[in-house]
């Protein structure tokens, strides 16, 4: 028996490992051998969302090791269930055919419903321009293949099938769809180019932001300057890896974090004249359409505010 004990109470799991455990095991193994009301990917989820502890420690990353004598708590909090509708939001279309669509999203609209936007977000308004729209992420989050932050802006891909859905998923998790961003950055990188190979996880003191961490997951960012801007800089980003908030972490552990960025950064006047959130911008996305196999490539303009800011900030360096 590899437990002391374990008890439930108010959507809390508290497991004693006991010492006779015969080796160690990753914790979410570990926790979905031990739970059976919660599959491995839902103890992913909470591991990535900052739920579980061990020996009173946030736990963020589900290839640690539990231990003999470890103290686990799991929290899993109630779900709430979100009744979506339909909103007639205007959508910036790039691309639509009966497979998927393509939206330059704009900053400020949040993807899909959430604790504290239950509705004003992108998929209200997918439901209401498209009559179907995959249905792999479950009824919260339909054909969202992947992910802005809310106040950045640019192209984002939605699947109307579940056939669309897991090819371009696949093409993101194989790295052949490519992912370019711009963004200003506060500060002036050395270097022309680079690559930023620093893994990112959940911060260990605040669930809401995410950190550079030795043992977090791995985040790969290629950067390259565009414009030199006196104190600040224009920079051309391209994922080979998608972790949350990747390039605004990244950039800020640098030291030269996106300009107005309210949580890795340092706001300011000159900027937030022109921009509500950070100077990041999804430029452009390009895959390969997954039925006709044509290379779909798609450009979002930067918004008016960015460009603003970029001949403000040109007239004064």
């Amino acid at each position: 028996m590899d437990l002391e004990t374990i008890s439930t109470a108010n959507n809390i799991n508290l497991i004693e490992v006991g010492t006779d455990l015969a080796k160690s095991e990753r914790i979410d193994r570990f926790l979905a051998h031990h739970l059976n009301d919660l599959s491995r990917s839902r103890i992913q989820a909470l591991i990535d969302e900052g739920y579980v502890t061990v020996n009173d420690l946030l736990c963020d990353n589900k290839k640690d090791l539990v231990k003999a004598g470890d103290r686990i708590q799991i929290i899993t909090p109630a779900a709430t269930p979100l009744d979506l509708v339909a909103q007639d939001i205007p959508l910036d279309v790039l691309y639509e055919d009966e497979h998927l669509i393509v939206i330059n999203k704009p900053a400020g609209l949040v993807v899909h419903p959430a604790a504290g936007h239950s509705d004003g977000t992108l998929v209200n308004a997918l439901l209401a321009h498209c009559t179907e729209l995959s249905g792999i992420n479950g009824t919260q989050r339909p054909g969202i293949v992947h992910r802005l932050d809310k106040d950045t802006s640019g192209v984002i891909v939605v699947a109307k099938s579940d056939r669309a859905h897991q090819d371009l998923q696949a093409q993101i998790q194989a790295k052949t769809a490519r992912r370019e961003y711009l963004g200003i950055v506060r500060g002036v990188p050395k270097s022309e180019s680079g690559v930023i190979d620093a893994p990112i996880a959940r911060h260990k003191s605040d669930r809401k932001k995410m950190a550079v961490i030795e043992n977090g997951r791995k985040a790969i960012t290629h950067w390259q300057i565009s414009e030199r801007l006196g104190h600040y800089t224009l920079v051309k980003f391209d994922l080979e890896t998608g972790r949350t908030h990747q390039i605004r972490v990244h950039s800020a552990h640098m030291g030269w974090a996106i300009a107005g960025d309210p949580v890795y950064g340092h706001p300011n006047k000159e900027v937030s004249q022109y921009l509500s959130g950070q100077a990041l911008h999804a430029w452009r996305l390009t895959f390969t359409h997954p039925v006709s196999g044509e290379l779909i490539e798609n450009i979002a303009p930067l918004p008016t505010g960015f460009e603003k800011l970029l001949v403000f900030l040109r007239r004064r360096k």
